[in-house]
């Protein structure tokens, strides 16, 4: 059934939230929004949830994904005065500051500076609070966030993956993606890269998407192959150009907020790989490729650069057995790489990351920050800054103890900035400045586990957490307020994800059969 959004949004699709506003003192002032129940019964219609939980008996997915509605709803752009927050802009122009005051409208920032004027807008009282750009994620394989637990001690990630690639069910592939995008979007990630590496059939794609029009988080939907699909059998590219058509036309329902791209298994099985980005320099689509984590599955940059593929818009993730000719190809053709640091720690068998980071810092190469799996890192930026920073120094008696160590000031880039680069939306997002949009979180000064704040940028990367946030707006939207999602019902989503979650397990059987046949409750 195809998507159509143009259909207008019915109340089925919202829930009932309460928000809070700020006069113009700072104090918070409740106004209740109409939400799904409130609108049903002023229409006289039946209350039906799409998030339905199924007969608990059966292995059957949570509820179907239904394509062919409408987004869910959505919070307004609203107009805001973000006053007196303690600023790390990312922004080399606006800098640091200690105090400053953000104006945003219509989902985009207008001004930051000091004592601002914003005739009408409601304003959020940052007194106590650091703001920072939103987070941006260059590498998740968001239809397995609901499989988070599914490893176990000898049955790590790949051994998981293989179990269960084929018990997904397109509904199974809308809960888990909804379930990391709103993980993401309480976590302070604004943007993330969904490496679709699984995408079973054309319901499959659809059930994704349909996920990233109900979670508002800003994101690239790189389309992939089936997991273990044939080397010799190319990605579809005629479902491609269906789901660009369908989903990213004139009748988007993403407002903006998605773009499409592709990620390919790389020139392992040349012919293919020839085959696939002939079809990919076709349609200009941005392209994702994993470059190894170990000596066998190594892909080098400067092969794809003799190839004539390397570019700003062919990303490389995990990048550990590169070498010096690599890391100059990189430079020369500006590619970017995505550093997962936690899959990179235990799955890097060519060395871990920490001299390979080094290397490509020193050489000026576009270095962003990624998760790879829920199995495998926390959804958790901070963490991954904290890492990075920790292992980033240089070791003595190796090649790199003449390298500079990381600073936080790196950390948080690679974190933000470096990853909107990555995935071409440097003048969208990345940092708090005029003219981009309204991505921004605002965490917590006065928590136990930051106060007292000293240098900002050191407090982001050693002390913070996602515990610290206390709004995130996408866009110009609030999705997280008072520490609390605004925008999606959370423990619905999660009720959805784990009854999706038990259905997996069960069609996938063998150790991961589970103890009940009945779907867990929270």
């Amino acid at each position: 059934m195809p998507h159509t959004p143009d259909t207008a949004a019915t109340p089925e699709n919202g829930d009932d939230h309460t928000t809070t506003l700020f006069d113009e003192c700072g104090r918070p002032a409740p106004a209740p929004l109409l939400g799904r129940r409130a609108l049903l019964a002023a229409a006289g219609a039946a209350a039906v949830s799409p998030l339905a939980l199924p007969t608990p008996a059966r292995a059957a997915s949570p509820g179907p994904h239904r394509p062919g509605r409408a987004p869910g709803w959505r919070p307004e752009r609203g107009h805001y005065l973000i006053r007196n927050a303690a600023l790390v802009s990312v922004d080399p122009v606006i800098g640091n500051q200690a105090r400053a005051d953000i104006e945003v409208l219509d989902g985009r920032i207008v001004q930051v500076g000091a004592g601002l004027r914003a005739r009408g807008a409601q304003v959020i009282n940052a007194a106590k609070m650091i703001a920072m750009p939103g987070f941006v994620e260059t590498h998740y394989h968001m239809w397995s966030a609901l499989g988070r637990n599914f490893v176990s001690t000898g049955f790590e990630y790949f051994a998981a993956k293989s179990a269960t690639v084929a018990a997904y069910q397109p509904d199974d592939f809308y809960h888990s993606v909804l379930l990391g995008l709103v993980e993401c979007a309480s976590a302070g990630i604004t943007t993330v890269n969904n490496w679709a590496h699984n995408v079973r059939g054309p319901e499959y794609a659809d059930a994704e998407l349909h996920a990233h029009a109900d979670g508002l988080v800003r994101a690239r939907y790189s389309y992939g192959h089936r997991d273990g699909q044939p080397a010799t059998q190319p990605i579809d590219f005629a479902d491609i150009d269906r789901v660009a058509s369908t989903w990213f036309g004139k009748k988007s329902p993403f407002d903006g907020l998605v773009h499409l791209g592709v990620n390919l298994r790389g020139p392992g099985q040349l012919p293919t790989f020839l085959t696939e980005m002939a079809e990919v320099r076709r349609r200009k689509l941005p392209v994702s490729v994993h470059s190894g984590q170990g000596p066998t599955t190594a892909v080098h940059a400067a092969d794809l650069e003799r190839m004539g593929f390397l570019g700003p818009d062919f990303l490389l993730c995990h990048a550990l057995p590169f070498d010096e000719a690599d890391r100059q190809a990189m430079v020369r053709t500006h590619a970017p790489v995505s550093f997962s640091v936690h899959s990179e720690l235990r799955l890097g068998t060519a060395g871990g990351f920490h001299g390979q980071l080094l290397r490509m810092l020193a050489a000026g190469i576009t270095v962003s920050l990624s998760f790879d799996a829920s199995s495998l890192a926390p959804i958790n930026m901070f963490e991954s800054m904290n890492v990075a920073w920790n292992l980033g120094i240089p070791w003595l008696g190796t090649d790199t103890e003449t390298l500079p160590p990381v600073v936080f000031r790196q950390a948080i880039e690679m974190a933000t900035i470096n990853g909107a680069k990555a995935l071409g939306l440097a003048d969208v997002t990345g940092s708090i400045t005029p003219g981009k949009r309204a991505d921004i979180v605002l965490i917590r000064a006065d928590d136990l586990n930051i106060a007292p704040i000293g240098d900002l940028e050191s407090t982001l990367v050693r002390s913070a957490t996602p515990a610290n946030i206390d709004t995130v707006l996408i866009d110009g939207r609030i999705v997280k307020q008072n520490r609390t999602m605004v925008s999606h019902d959370t423990a619905k989503v999660v009720r959805n994800a784990a009854a999706a979650a038990h259905a997996v397990r069960t069609r996938a059987g063998g150790v991961l059969t589970p103890t009940s046949p009945t779907p867990p409750t929270f």
